[in-house]
């Protein structure tokens, strides 16, 4: 019997993904991703009953052309879940300074949202559409859509953590500071790792690594997160797919005063032309970088560059644990499936305690979950991240409330 479901939806800068789940039995009913948005070619593929759907929709497709496929051509096809769709859950990737947990959207809330568009340009906007969308099309659940934010989870961060060494008043009047990303990410999986740790979670200890095509690290101490590496917006931290990560900020004024480049054009090239595709020159998809990895000298380089930086950043968050560190964890789809990456990290931080395991490290991948490293190490695991089952959680706990 179908019951208690609730609706995911992530809309992203150029890409959706939506699921319908029961976050009780944490099964999945229903499931897909809408890629390639503004582009040439438009994909949309989808997943019910076990069977798989692909089915090109369009060029320079936009968000609500693809949400309106979703909600004519997929969710209303499959009246025995859509009638069962009791709360809708977002993704919002930034809630400023003005909201630190999930909340039953509103017209407030969605104003807040977009007073921190200027934090989280590229993604705030297409959460509202995505909000906006949902409303229309679930009339019956309008009151009933719920925002899960990224950024809650390091509302806890002390300020020698997310304070800028800028003049304090920019804090205090205009709210610059570090928010961080990728929270519900390294929520989810600091608690399944308490569970396979079998440690309390609010004695638990660790450093969480989400590797995508956005990348950031977390230090949770205690249960409770004390530094990230993404900043006032997501752009700040670890080398990414196509995001500069950290830079010198004269870099900018080089760039802008030095070679005339005006400031919408360099901050295009350090979101969506630089990290892994800007060192290569040729790809942000590890497939392709890991495949070429000993072929190919700037390949091999713009990957032993991601890697250097992400071993500084664990190096650095070790000095936060006051005890022994209870486990380092990578998740996201590069930290879950690509075995290089985190093999040639490791190896960095030999001195710091850690030792790989190489032959179960190849074997951990595909939404596998399992420890990579060796008895006499400290503990290193790769869990699959489920940002959809934590919004599904949050949704239900909200909207069951009212």
């Amino acid at each position: 019997m179908l019951n208690h479901l609730i609706f995911v939806l992530n809309c992203g800068s150029s890409s959706i993904k939506f699921s319908i789940l029961d976050p009780t039995t944490k099964k999945k009913h229903l499931s897909g991703l809408v890629e390639c948005l503004f582009l040439k070619k438009t994909y949309i593929t989808w997943e019910y009953l076990k069977i798989k759907y692909k089915k090109y929709i369009g060029s320079y497709i936009s968000h609500k052309d693809a949400l309106d496929f979703i909600f004519n051509e997929v969710l209303l096809k499959q009246q025995d879940i859509y009638n069962n769709i009791i709360g809708i859950g977002h993704r919002v990737v930034h809630g400023g300074k003005k909201i630190n947990k999930s909340i039953l959207i509103d017209s407030m809330v969605i104003s807040f949202i977009k007073q921190a568009i200027p934090f989280a340009p590229m993604h705030n906007p297409a959460n509202l559409i995505g909000i906006e969308i949902a409303i229309q099309k679930f009339p019956k659940l309008s009151k009933k859509n719920v925002a899960v934010f990224d950024t809650a989870f390091y509302q806890k961060m002390p300020k020698t953590a997310f304070l800028y060494a800028i003049p304090y008043y920019f804090y205090k009047k205009h709210h610059i500071r570090r928010y961080g990303a990728h929270g519900i990410s390294h929520n989810y999986v600091a608690h399944e790792a308490a569970t396979i740790l079998k440690k309390d979670f609010d004695l638990l200890n660790i450093i969480t690594c989400h590797l995508g095509n956005g990348s950031s690290i977390s230090a949770i101490k205690n249960g409770i997160c004390v530094d990230t590496s993404m900043g006032l917006t997501p752009l700040e931290g670890l080398v990414m797919g196509t995001r500069s990560g950290d830079i010198d900020p004269s870099v900018v004024f080089f760039m802008n005063k030095q070679l005339g480049i005006d400031v919408d054009k360099i901050h295009e090239i350090l979101t969506k032309e630089s990290g892994l595709l800007g060192l290569s020159g040729l790809s942000s998809d590890f497939r392709y970088l890991e495949k070429n990895y000993l072929s190919n000298k700037k390949v091999k380089l713009s990957v032993d560059i991601f890697c250097y930086r992400l071993s500084k950043y664990i190096a650095s968050y070790m000095c936060l644990m006051d005890k022994k560190l209870d486990a380092l964890v990578f998740t996201g789809g590069i930290g879950e499936n690509v075995s290089l990456i985190r093999q040639i990290t490791l190896s960095k931080l030999y001195l710091m305690g850690f030792k790989i395991d190489i032959e179960q490290n190849c074997l951990i991948k595909s939404g596998k979950t399992g420890f990579i490293s060796i008895n006499d190490s400290f503990p290193v695991l790769v869990i699959p991240t489920n940002e959809e089952l934590l919004i599904a959680k949050e949704t239900m706990k909200i909207v069951s409330l009212i």
